[in-house]
């Protein structure tokens, strides 16, 4: 077995030493443990040579540094190199050539395993390194262009970091200031306040010592024209009727000639004094005397509103509190400005900032029409007592009469100098009522087309109107912080309510009309009695502005639509204020159904929201 051994220890020394590739293998010297001397002659001086070989063999780098690191891992033989690199980078095809050809060559005995070899280990682990260093490679470009986007993404948050944080600060700033102005102008206001009440009252006060000069210098200047004439008949030698100073004839038909030449000399002088004439015809308060051919003809107050009997028998099924949202409707893209219920069906009308109004099948929220016509945005709408028209009311100045057989719009009232707010129909609908805010309210006759009367007497804006149901009252509500009610027959100011130390956004009757309800722009809800014209209940809701009140059918809650984003419902037994959450923003119309089974509210947020 020794002998084996020793001969497989030269023959591998042989393979390192002849081998022709011209690598140079590293010796592997054999252990101590191992080491052996060659049987045949047993010789002291060939003993001792290789002892001392051995000795300086051991003491020799290469023989360190075999002894420091040895091989851990057989060599791989060439032929297994190339096959695992074809396979590696997946080229079969070559794979299958090289070992057909290999294999060949081998049984042909053309190729001697010996010449082959091995492969060095430096080759494999530099080919090992090399792939190591590739994927390093990619790993970091990618890292790279990660760290390249995330710096170019901090660097932009960083700038609107800033951009946001400079915006932030100027809006505050203008916040501030707007703030100490709006403190300033108040303070201005509230020092100005007293001396234009004064003003006010001395201008209310001169201008009836006008008008009463006036009438008295006209009577006087008659006087003295008839005195005169008499003076000069009776020079002449002419009669004349003395009861000419008392006044004179209601026409001409029933003037002599002396009379009207002493009406004549009168016009004359007042003329040359700068004065002019007193005549009915062109007195504008005395306009009811020209009837137009096509006039309506304004019922009497005597008939009763059907829809109390109706409410009567419902009122204690009514139920007045708990709603809860029971439905959403997306309805335009701007502000929800007014809501109409059709007065027989289940139909909604909405007007917009958009300049649209649009008709909807609720609840189930199914567009029925859209009206397109006014050139700014709409403010009001109402039906028609019929349900067959709707009028709107808008920014440009115009009431626009819609017919829903037509599908257009088939009248368009002109006549305000500024944005119409509201309008209410009268219960014949033959009478349109209309408000501004240049102050005045109209009457409008529809079947002449034409406006009847102009109800002036608001100092400010008129922000609301509505006819009282079947009758000739009409009732506003303006910024001067009042409520008037006006008699539509003949224009004029029945009674006027104060109490409100604010801009009146909103006012309403109750079903049996004793009752009215007011909102102002800092919330506080006020319900007057009629025929005390005082106010019987005051609530603060504030400190956002209402923008719209509505009486439940009962009369026994009232509803407000506020700016803060919600509904508030006043019960009138209890005095409970609940209030409603669901809007994005500021809640602007509220109404209540027929029957009273829901309520129907509309806001800033472009929807609709239906409460039952």
């Amino acid at each position: 077995m020794e002998g084996e051994k020793d001969t497989y220890y030269l023959e591998q020394v042989t393979i390192t030493e002849g081998s022709e590739d011209g690598y140079q293998y590293e010796e592997i010297p054999p252990d101590d443990d191992d080491f052996s001397l060659p049987e045949g002659d047993e010789d002291l001086v060939r003993t001792v040579q290789t002892i001392q070989d051995q000795a300086v063999d051991s003491l020799s780098p290469r023989s360190v540094l075999a002894a420091q690191k040895p091989v851990t891992h057989r060599p791989e033989v060439v032929d297994d190199f190339v096959r695992n690199f074809l396979i590696k980078m997946g080229m079969m095809k070559t794979l299958e050539c090289f070992q057909t050809e290999w294999y060949e060559m081998m049984q042909k005995g053309l190729l001697a395993a010996e010449v082959a070899g091995f492969v060095p280990d430096i080759y494999a682990h530099n080919q090992m390194l090399e792939t190591e260093i590739k994927s390093l490679k990619k790993q970091m470009e990618t890292y790279k262009l990660a760290a390249s986007k995330a710096k170019e993404a901090m660097i932009k948050l960083y700038k609107e970091r800033d951009f946001h944080k400079m915006h932030h600060k100027r809006v505050a700033q203008e916040k501030n200031k707007l703030i100490n102005d709006i403190k300033k102008l108040k303070e201005h206001y509230t020092s100005y306040e007293p001396l234009l009440r004064q003003l006010h009252e001395k201008y209310e006060t001169v201008l009836r010592q006008k008008m009463l000069i006036s009438l008295e210098r006209d009577r006087a200047v008659g006087e003295v024209t008839g005195l005169q004439a008499t003076l000069r008949n009776l020079e002449s030698g002419h009669k004349i009727d003395v009861s000419l100073k008392k006044g004179e004839p209601k026409n001409k038909k029933q003037m002599g000639p002396t009379q009207k030449a002493i009406k004549e000399a009168r016009e004359k002088e007042l003329l040359q004094e700068g004065v002019a004439p007193y005549k009915p015809e062109k007195d504008p308060n005395k306009q009811v005397g020209k009837i137009h051919p096509k006039d309506s003809e304004f019922p009497p107050d005597t008939k009763v509103n059907p829809r109390l009997a109706q409410i009567k028998g419902k009122t204690s099924r009514l139920k007045l509190d708990g709603y809860c949202l029971s439905n959403t409707l997306k309805v335009h893209e701007l502000a929800v400005s007014c809501l109409a219920l059709h007065p027989r069906k289940e139909i909604l009308v909405t007007t917009s900032d958009d300049r649209l109004w649009k008709m909807w099948d609720i609840p189930s929220g199914n567009i029925i029409m859209t009206g397109e016509g006014h050139t700014d945005w709409l403010a009001g709408c109402c039906f028609h007592p019929k349900g067959t028209k709707l009028a709107t009311v808008s920014g440009d100045k115009t009431v626009r009469l819609w017919d829903f057989s037509k599908s257009e719009c088939i009248l368009t009232l002109e006549g305000h100098t500024q944005a119409v707010w509201g309008c209410s129909w009268h219960s014949c609908g033959d009478f349109l009522a209309s408000c501004s805010l240049d102050g005045n309210s109209k009457i409008w006759d529809l079947n002449s087309e034409r406006c009847r009367y102009t109800m002036r007497g608001h100092m400010d804006s008129v922000n609301s109107i509505e006819f009282l149901p079947y009758s000739n009252i009409v009732l506003t509500s303006s910024a001067d912080k009042t409520l008037s009610l006006w008699d539509a027959r003949m224009g004029l100011c029945a009674q006027t309510f104060y109490g409100h130390l604010h801009s009146c956004n909103h006012a309403t009757f109750n079903m049996k009309g004793d009752t009215i309800a007011s909102c102002d722009s800092y919330g506080v809800l006020k319900l007057w009695d009629v025929r005390k014209a005082v106010a019987m209940l005051s609530v603060d809701a504030g400190p956002h502005p209402g923008n719209q009140v509505a009486f439940h059918p009962s009369g026994q809650s009232v509803s407000l639509a506020s700016n803060d984003g919600s509904v508030k419902l006043l019960a009138l037994p209890s005095g409970q204020l609940e209030s409603l959450d669901g809007h994005e923003d500021d809640v602007q119309c509220v109404i209540f159904s027929h029957n009273g089974d829901y309520l129907i509210s509309g806001g800033s947020d472009g929807t609709v929201r239906i409460w039952s």
